[in-house]
């Protein structure tokens, strides 16, 4: 600690120094050795000096027992804050990871375990201003409710667009998200899905969609469900759209 942060407690009668020598050093006792780590303690909880000078010349042991216990709160809250944003930048990174490792050209048959998600309202059909508006408000709400921890972003397609080779028709979009999150969650069922990733422009999926539709064809399979987007790397992860890649899962049964 600086002998100046000492100066300065002193000089606003928040921490005053048991004695004074002649020579001007002063001497702390050592019980003033747990009022300076109060001091701290509550500076790094977000307490103004003015507010701590309050709260230790506080007589009323009701008051300050309050104080405490919304002080505690306070830092819980910051807590889960923090656990949060690890958790985000551990999904990302994971992400990213896994990116790294892809076999962009492959397609697959698997079976998906159930997932949980929020969705956003309904936008097939819409128009770009409804669209724009239906991701900031949904943005907006998976922020303010603490539903972001770092899983990707998506899009559902119903079958009847993918038939018709409307691949840009997302119904909703969705955020995964963990098994209690919500109240109501929508419930990707455990199925099986041809799995596949487009790298590039998402104007230009349909170029991946066509192999998937041909690959199900030729296996044996048939389309049997809604279609999912995950767009594992975007924006925050690559400058340019070109490395952009988008996770497509298509809902897939045996003919």
């Amino acid at each position: 600690m600086k002998k100046q942060t000492l100066f300065h407690y002193d000089d606003i009668d928040l921490l005053k120094p048991e004695y004074v020598a002649p020579n001007g050093y002063r001497y702390y006792s050592f019980q003033q050795a747990e009022v300076f780590t109060v001091i701290e303690i509550l500076k790094e909880i977000g307490m103004s000096l003015s507010d701590i000078k309050d709260f230790l010349n506080a007589n009323n042991l009701k008051e300050t027992a309050e104080m405490l216990t919304e002080k505690a709160e306070m830092m819980q809250q910051k807590i889960e804050a923090l656990q949060r944003t690890k958790e985000i930048i551990q999904n990302k990174k994971e992400q990213i990871v896994n990116a790294i490792e892809l076999d962009i050209d492959s397609i697959t048959i698997e079976h998906l375990e159930r997932e949980y998600y929020v969705l956003s309202k309904n936008i097939l059909n819409s128009t770009d201003k409804e669209f724009t508006e239906a991701i900031m408000s949904f943005v907006k709400y998976t922020k303010e409710e603490a539903l972001d921890i770092g899983y990707p972003v998506g899009g559902l397609i119903p079958k009847a667009q993918i038939e018709k080779n409307d691949y840009l028709n997302v119904s909703h979009l969705f955020m995964r998200i963990k098994e209690k999150a919500l109240k109501h969650p929508f419930i990707r069922k455990s199925c099986t899905f041809a799995v596949g990733y487009h790298k590039g422009s998402y104007l230009k999926t349909y170029e991946t969609y066509e192999k998937m539709k041909s690959f199900i064809e030729k296996n044996g399979y048939q389309i049997s469900g809604d279609t999912i987007e995950e767009y594992v790397i975007d924006g925050l992860s690559v400058k340019g759209e070109e490395d952009y890649i988008t996770k497509i899962m298509i809902q897939v049964e045996e003919k």
